[in-house]
């Protein structure tokens, strides 16, 4: 069935979202057109200011509606430890945590040559300047471990071991409340190479 040409560009426009396929799509476009016109024009305000305002914090790349974010204006954070993260949602999970109390690098991507992704797209040179000019002890990679993670992470890895500082990577696992049984053998391979003292 053809739709009409305001529907089918709207069902368009929400295809490019990632992970979003026709019938998803689909869905939000209707889902939008029987909300009100208020709120439409609500959510479209919104969407419209938050493009306008935010913008990437000038050190370590984080989004953020001030520049330097309110990460990196804190008193309360300490600068010799950098977490190294690839997106900002990465960033964002860590700090629910609250455990973290240190600086932070937002990569903006992972290395992946399928994708046309290399080094030079990445915010590479301002880690190591930071790492070069900061009194900074250690650095923390929170990347996801995956065969671009552990790309990126290598190649990290390599370029900031002149600089002399500790370089750790999260530990990787079993969640809470699995069964061994179930876990996949790559998890548990992580798991047991990640093993600490008690």
């Amino acid at each position: 069935m053809e739709y009409t040409k305001p529907l089918a560009q709207l069902i368009d426009q929400f295809q490019k979202l990632p992970g979003i396929g026709p019938k998803s799509a689909q869905r939000m476009a209707f889902f939008m057109l029987k909300m009100p016109l208020s709120e439409v024009e609500k959510f479209a305000t919104t969407l419209v200011e938050a493009k306008k305002q935010i913008k990437y914090c000038h050190i370590c790349f984080n989004m953020s509606s001030q520049d330097p974010c309110e990460i990196c204006s804190s008193h309360k954070r300490t600068k010799d430890t950098i977490c190294v993260v690839a997106e900002t949602k990465d960033l964002t999970a860590i700090e629910k945590t609250h455990e973290f109390k240190g600086m932070y690098h937002v990569l903006q991507g992972l290395i992946s040559p399928i994708d046309g992704i290399t080094p030079e797209d990445l915010r590479i040179k301002e880690l190591l300047q930071r790492v070069a000019d900061d009194e900074v002890k250690e650095v923390i990679f929170a990347i996801n471990p995956s065969v671009e993670g552990d790309a990126t992470t290598l190649y990290l890895s390599k370029l900031l071991k002149p600089f002399g500082v500790k370089l750790t990577r999260i530990a990787f696992g079993l969640p809470m409340g699995s069964e061994l049984e179930y876990v996949d053998e790559l998890t548990l391979a992580r798991a047991m190479e990640g093993r600490r003292e008690i």
